[in-house]
């Protein structure tokens, strides 16, 4: 059983140190244990000192390309090197390395495909009042939509069984946490979480520059997400909300005609035409969209196997 931690970094040459002294050499129920380094266009020595370390897999960008495509090259490189499971976990060192363990029992125990670290959020001090509200708040948002019980949405302590990894797909260039909590839904992989803790925190954030663009990127990748992998769920329900204005502009102007008023409500009748006819096209193109998203299902089971196949064939060539 071969576990590969991934850490995406981005000038980490700091704090990389202290994240690889902390992670663990060995653990019950794993047989090996790799780190792959994921260089997202780093201007200072965080490559020399991985290798330093005695990093074998560095996955290079020459320039910056974000969290989520950092994410995926980890896990295309942990896989390729053979991973039976993957953690994904921060180069500042935010989360408890001694929490790994617990983090991938689940999934060793063939209870879960991922695990997510839930951390203490109203505990942690570096987080301002308003953050652990909006965290607790978007988690909250993401077991309705996502059909999970995710406690810590944004965290990026994750476990994943190579199953997961295969069947995942990245498209936001933001970041991939909320991402791969719904696709986990619509996949029906089985999610979990473990309790983790936390760090001292050794620098600031670098994914968000403000609360508001992190409030306004996370919701338009919530929706987004939505509509791609619930789209007959949101379609019907916009279709629904048109059908009901509609019939009861329908029922205002059939008030008033029916009491000899008719003539001057003839906008109720106009708009009522109008939201009946937008709920109509609205439902149908809620069966058009269940008919794509049933044919990315079946592209998505090919590719799975696809890449399956690929890697079994790169397994092949390395003996």
């Amino acid at each position: 059983m071969k576990l590969v931690i991934q850490i995406p970094c981005l000038n980490e040459e700091k704090s990389l140190p202290i994240t690889l002294e902390a992670l663990p050499k060995q653990i019950d129920g794993i047989d090996e244990i790799e780190i792959v380094i994921i260089d997202d266009g780093s201007t200072d020595r965080t490559v020399e000192v991985a290798r330093s370390w005695g990093v074998k897999h560095i996955v290079s960008f020459p320039k910056n390309k974000g969290l989520a495509k950092a994410f995926v090259a980890g896990l295309n490189e942990a896989l390729e090197i053979g991973a039976d499971i993957i953690v994904n976990t921060d180069a500042d060192n935010q989360y408890s390395a001694n929490d790994i363990e617990k983090l991938i029992k689940p999934v060793l125990e063939k209870k879960a495909d991922i695990v997510i670290g839930a951390r203490p959020v109203a505990d942690i001090e570096s987080f301002s009042p308003l953050k652990k509200m909006l965290q607790k708040l978007g988690s909250w948002v993401m077991r309705r939509i996502s059909s999970t019980e995710v406690k810590d949405a944004p965290s990026g302590f994750r476990a994943f069984s190579r199953s997961a990894a295969l069947q995942l797909n990245i498209f936001d260039s933001y970041t991939y946490t909320l991402e791969t909590i719904i696709q986990s839904g619509a996949k029906s992989l089985t999610v979990t979480n473990v309790d983790v803790g936390v760090n001292p925190e050794l620098r600031e954030s670098r994914l968000f520059k403000n609360m508001f663009v992190y409030i306004s990127r996370s919701i338009f990748t919530m929706l987004r997400m939505f509509i791609v992998y619930r789209p007959f769920r949101f379609f019907i329900i916009c279709a629904l909300i048109s059908l009901f204005i509609g019939i009861m502009l329908s029922g205002r102007f059939l008030y008033f005609y029916l009491i000899g008023d008719g003539r001057g409500h003839v906008q109720s009748l106009i708009f009522a035409a109008i939201f009946l006819l937008a709920g109509v096209q609205t439902a149908l193109i809620a069966v058009l969209a269940e008919l794509v998203s049933i044919n990315r299902k079946l592209i998505e089971d090919v590719q799975k196997r696809v890449k399956m196949f690929s890697l079994k064939n790169f397994s092949d060539d390395l003996k």
